[in-house]
């Protein structure tokens, strides 16, 4: 008895295994990463920080549920992570019970343009339509068939359900159209007829060009446009709360590209889209609908070809005479990225060193010495203080696993000798300000659970990068003024 007691306390004190991210997942992420973009899956597996934005805008979901509507813009540099919080409030949104689309915006999709720009951008909205059970986008279909679903079983009888349901719909603009079409995808889904149903779908694709066609096979005379596009997106936001969920999530990234628009008049009439979407979700008139668009501070502030250079605009985003450096109004329109403290980072290494670990089959030999003096060196080049981004570190650090896996002889401590110019900036010795011991090295891993690496489909919760600045004394960022390079704040 006494020998299967101190065997229970042994396999008590040992610490758990670290579950694997699947091969598939782990791959999308690593090659992701490496190649400077976002992942569509895994996410909650590297994330790290951003409490504060991601709590604003999961009040706003909250929101929209309840029949609400929200517009945010995230202001970032190049590489800040807006495409990542994007991505990870879709994947939080999803979750909820939400229906996300999202688009980035390019030469060929704007908010509105005279040869069919603002209809791309629908299009892609729309192909990207996703929900929990179809996370990959092209979800339209499987709405729809849900609703079709939801109407078949009320216990009123198809047809008074159906009335209930378009009801509120007729009551907006288009809504009377827009209403026809659902009828008909209904009569059609009960009638089997799947020629008529796929016209149905592409008419909410967007995908017919002329007014003639829609009539030809519809009978509906009017086809989704440039000019009207928006419309329907509330249209579809009101629809999706019928078929069962909370709302509809808008997000639009790489507003840059309006910026980019020689044409003043042009850029003009795309911040006015902006406007119209903006008081729309403010004035009550848009429901269970959030839109957030990402966009650089240049795109944004820029009084001459920015968002800012549309007066109407400005006067409502620009911050207000009480705003401060340092001090932060999550609840106004704009919200500005903070980077990453280094103890994030330093979280973001240890699941990045994991995850590469599990996917290629092999021991994890990487300490949190070695991860420091890589963050050291990182910091310590010429510049970093104010260009260095957390895309530019995990693209580098994705590489430097990749470098160490596929020369086994090789040791992290020669490439980072040898790492050219900036190597001599760092300090020579991460030895001399990190004492490591056994217990310190888990300490981000015991933060967060199962060694952190969170399950599928969970976010982090905010424990890891409090567990890791505990053991991280003092390794925030710099104040203003001071250099980066000084990592005597990584003590264990």
């Amino acid at each position: 008895m006494s020998e299967n007691t101190s065997q229970m306390a042994l396999s008590a004190d040992a610490p758990a295994a670290k579950p694997r991210v699947p091969k598939r997942i782990a791959a999308v992420i690593i090659n992701s990463l490496k190649g400077g973009v976002v992942p569509r899956i895994g996410l909650p597996y590297v994330t790290v920080g951003r409490e504060t934005e991601i709590r604003a805008l999961l009040h706003d979901l909250d929101l929209i549920a309840n029949g609400g509507a929200s517009f945010r813009f995230l202001v970032g540099r190049y590489g800040a992570g807006k495409s990542f919080l994007l991505q990870t409030i879709r994947t939080h949104a999803m979750g909820k019970g939400f229906v996300v689309a999202d688009a980035d915006l390019s030469p060929e999709r704007r908010l509105q343009g005279t040869a069919g720009q603002g209809l791309a951008t629908y299009r892609e909205l729309i192909r990207n339509l996703s929900t929990k059970t179809r996370p990959e986008g092209g979800a339209l279909q499987l709405v729809l068939d849900r609703w079709v679903a939801t109407i078949g079983a009320s216990p009123a009888g198809a047809e008074a359900a159906l009335a209930t349901a378009c009801a509120p719909l007729e009551e907006m603009v288009h809504g009377f159209d827009f209403a026809r079409i659902l009828r008909a995808y209904h009569e059609a889904s009960a009638q089997g007829d799947d020629e008529r149903r796929a016209a149905v779908l592409r008419w909410l694709r967007g995908e017919y060009r002329t007014k003639t066609e829609a009539r030809g096979e519809l009978g509906i005379s009017c086809c989704i446009g440039d000019d009207d596009w928006y419309d329907y997106l509330k249209l579809l936001a009101q629809f999706l709360v019928g078929a069962g969920y909370q709302g509809m999530l808008v997000l639009i990234d790489e507003l840059v590209n309006l910026y980019k628009i020689p044409n003043a008049i042009t850029r003009q009439y795309n911040y006015e889209k902006i406007l119209t979407m903006y008081n729309d979700t403010l004035q009550g008139k848009a429901h269970h609908l959030g839109i957030i668009m990402g966009g650089t501070p240049q795109s944004i502030e820029d009084r001459h070809r920015g968002v800012y250079s549309y007066e109407a605009l400005r006067s409502r985003l620009a911050e207000g005479r009480f705003a401060r450096e340092g001090m932060y109004d999550m609840l106004a329109p704009v919200i500005k990225l903070n980077p990453l403290t280094y103890e994030e980072l330093l979280v973001l290494t240890e699941k990045l060193s994991d995850i590469h670990a599990g996917y290629f089959g092999y021991e994890r030999t990487l300490g949190t010495e070695d991860l420091v003096r890589f963050l050291q060196l990182e910091y310590g080049r010429v510049g970093a203080d104010t260009h260095l981004t957390p895309r530019e570190v995990i693209r580098d650090f994705v590489e430097l696993l990749d470098i160490l896996h596929q020369n086994p002889g090789t040791t992290i401590e020669s490439i980072l000798a040898t790492d050219g110019p900036g190597a001599g900036d760092a300090p020579s010795s991460a030895s001399a300000l990190v004492a490591t011991t056994s217990a310190a090295g888990n300490t981000a891993n015991a933060a967060a659970p199962n060694g952190g690496v969170t399950l599928a489909g969970a976010a982090p919760s905010s424990s890891a990068a409090a567990g890791t600045a505990s053991t991280i004394a003092g390794a925030s960022r710099p104040a203003e003024g001071t250099s980066s390079r000084d990592f005597s704040g990584f003590k264990l």
